[in-house]
């Protein structure tokens, strides 16, 4: 899978996640992973995790797994990258080492066979991550076979913005296809696009970049802005839904909707969680 794995990156096919988190790792504290572990508690509406199976699928930096783990969750995280497999290792290290209540694997959601053997959890956490396998259909099918009678699937996916996500889609291609030392030539005016409004706007208002300077306070991932539009700029595979699909796929297979957030018709994540009924 690891060779997989490295043969898509070198193609330009996918985008290394795993390096963007790693270097996120650097900047990790306290204030981060508590908001993580409030942002679980305020979708799920519950005060802690005690006694839940939690599978954090596409487990990325690892920082969710980790806050589901000091919630109190027996946690499985598994992850297609193998440098977010270290990263969430990493984590593991720092906070749980040798905890048996944690456990950690390099896999993917798309191999059936795997996903089998994993059996049934009380929640099923997989955040922006199903749209980046190639094949996010069958991604949401096998996320949603893991979740346990009574269990709940939160998920976060990419919104449809109809043609500005195609065009996105061109500028992703772009960017991986390029050598890494000519790749800012795509990145720096997707950054200049993403971000001159607010920038603008901050001058306007008399409060230079700050909304720049306080974004990690604000981002549900805590992500710097800087890694964030390396993330979106980079990320492929990418395939986005309206809040209607995901909404539709789901109640077909017997999930009541529970808690939705959208991204207000932008190029961020909607965010859903549903209950197997």
């Amino acid at each position: 899978m690891s060779a997989q794995h490295a043969a898509e990156i070198h193609t330009g096919s996918r985008f290394s996640f795993g390096e963007n988190w790693s270097r996120f790792l650097e900047l990790l504290d306290d204030r981060r992973i508590c908001q993580a572990e409030r942002s679980l508690c305020d979708m799920l509406k519950v005060e802690n995790l005690n006694g839940k199976r939690f599978i954090d699928v596409g487990s990325g930096s690892g920082l969710f797994s980790l806050a589901a783990r000091r919630l109190g969750a027996t946690v499985h995280s598994f992850d297609y990258d193998p440098k977010s497999v270290a990263c969430t290792r990493e984590l593991k290290n720092r906070y749980f080492p040798s905890d048996p209540h944690w456990q950690i694997n390099e896999g993917s959601v798309l191999d059936d066979k795997f996903i089998s053997e994993l059996g049934n959890f009380d929640v099923v956490y997989s955040w922006g991550v199903l749209h980046h396998t190639g094949n996010m259909l069958k991604a949401l099918n096998n996320t949603s076979s893991l979740v346990s009678e009574d269990g709940k699937l939160f998920i976060a996916i990419y919104n449809n913005q109809g043609r500005a996500s195609k065009i996105w889609l061109q500028i992703k291609k772009a960017y991986n296809q390029l050598p890494s030392g000519f790749r800012w030539l795509v990145l720096w005016p997707a950054m200049i696009r993403l971000w001159g409004p607010t920038t603008i706007r901050d001058l306007v208002l008399r409060r230079p970049f700050h909304t720049w300077r306080h974004y990690s306070e604000e981002s549900l991932r805590g992500m710097s802005p800087w890694r964030d539009v390396v993330d979106w700029v980079g990320g492929l595979p990418f395939e986005t839904a309206t809040p209607e699909q995901i909404f539709y796929f789901y109640s077909e297979k017997g999930f009541a909707l529970k808690e939705m957030k959208t991204c207000a018709g932008g190029h961020g994540c909607n965010e859903f969680v549903f209950q197997r009924m």
